[in-house]
């Protein structure tokens, strides 16, 4: 069976928001260090031209105006977040611009009546250069504003456009992987059905309603994670049917007490690397062998859940070559749930085959799955 994942409703949410959120501390220290950076630049520019400021002096003043424009645009873009929710991508992206270019022109014309006020201390005002210079200081801060807005705004939709195909093409594998069942475990399980309804009816219909909550489970929303020990009861459900058919020949050694059983993981991430594990590593063995699932806190506060398998002979495992399909599909959900902080590895060891998850330690946003037992 084909895995699925909590992949992003990408397609729900509204292209509109294709701006930053702007109320969080990631973005605002973003915010912060641009500013500073066009300060330094800006002040680079002038620095050795005749200008009579020192550099310091103008470094500090470019650096407060700037943080001023910066801040308030962030705040106003922040408070606008919802309002944005309600309009197409070009009405969005239009009233943003609005917005930007008039808090860039206000605290323009707010800080040149403070540097008039100061300077007027100084010397004796000259009304038709300060009506001229005034007008040209505005109409220079409102065109740059203009122009870097325009930027922005076209990079961050960009970055929002990619980020969303990124993620519908996630979730395309993912209702791939919900309607891919291998033939074989279908066919095999209804012959073992069948077989046990004439020698062991009550087995038979255990079987039937574990293979119907396994099925369910494959089937459900993709779009939410399910606790630890939702997971495991999935990956029981399928051992426990496997078992039926392989007897003995199939070990599970579970070694996972102690884990935080309500940690959150995308659904069906275990019982896709158990099935692999069987198909791969315990159905061409004449006399079968042992899967190991066992599971660890790392010193870097994260979970490891490590499954691993005998590796077949060569000729065995020729005819058995998968399309790591469900490895794959786990590793971009892992990557979309948790950035760098989740990991999917896998690959031969000491004549093993072992795959290990990495991830943070989470509780569950919402629940999906079969239910606790």
């Amino acid at each position: 069976m084909g895995g699925h994942g909590d992949s992003p409703k990408a397609a729900e949410r509204p292209e509109s928001l294709f701006l930053p959120d702007f109320c969080a501390a990631g973005a605002v220290l973003a915010v912060v260090l641009i500013s500073e950076l066009v300060a330094v630049v800006l002040t680079l520019a002038r620095a050795g031209i005749g200008y009579e400021v020192p550099f310091w002096v103008d470094l500090a003043r470019n650096s407060l105006f700037m943080l001023w424009i910066g801040l308030s645009s962030a705040a106003v873009l922040c408070y606008g977040k919802r309002r944005f929710a309600r309009l197409s991508v070009g009405h969005a992206a239009a009233l943003a611009l609005v917005m930007l270019v008039t808090v860039t022109a206000v605290i323009s014309e707010i800080a040149w009546w403070i540097n008039s006020y100061w300077d007027s201390l100084l010397l004796p005002p000259d009304d038709d250069t300060s009506v001229s210079n005034h007008v040209i200081y505005l109409s220079r801060n409102i065109l740059i504003a203009l122009i870097v807005s325009i930027g922005a705004l076209r990079y961050f939709y960009v970055s929002d456009q990619w980020r969303r195909n990124v993620e519908l093409e996630a979730a395309a594998r993912v209702n791939a992987l919900q309607a891919r069942i291998r033939p074989h475990f279908l066919f095999n399980s209804m012959n073992t059905i069948a077989s046990l309804t004439r020698s062991d009816p009550v087995l038979a219909e255990e079987a039937v309603e574990d293979l119907a909550d396994l099925f369910r489970a494959s089937l459900m929303d993709s779009d939410h994670l399910v606790t630890l020990k939702e997971e495991f009861e999935i990956a029981r459900l399928y051992q426990r049917i496997e078992q039926l058919r392989l007897d003995d020949r199939l070990v599970v050694d579970w070694r996972v007490a102690g884990l935080p059983l309500k940690a959150a993981i995308p659904s069906l991430s275990l019982q896709p690397l158990l099935e692999n594990a069987i198909y791969h590593g315990i159905e061409p063995r004449p006399d079968g062998g042992t899967v190991i699932v066992e599971g660890r806190i790392l010193d870097d506060g994260r979970l490891e859940l490590a499954i691993e398998n005998p590796l077949p002979d060569g000729e065995a495992e020729a005819r058995r070559q998968g399309n790591r399909i469900a490895l794959v599909n786990i590793q971009e959900r892992f990557r979309l749930a948790w950035g760098g902080r989740g990991e999917v590895e896998f690959g031969p060891s000491d004549g093993r085959y072992r795959v290990c998850l990495r991830f943070p330690v989470t509780e569950r946003r919402s629940a999906v799955g079969i239910g606790a037992s």
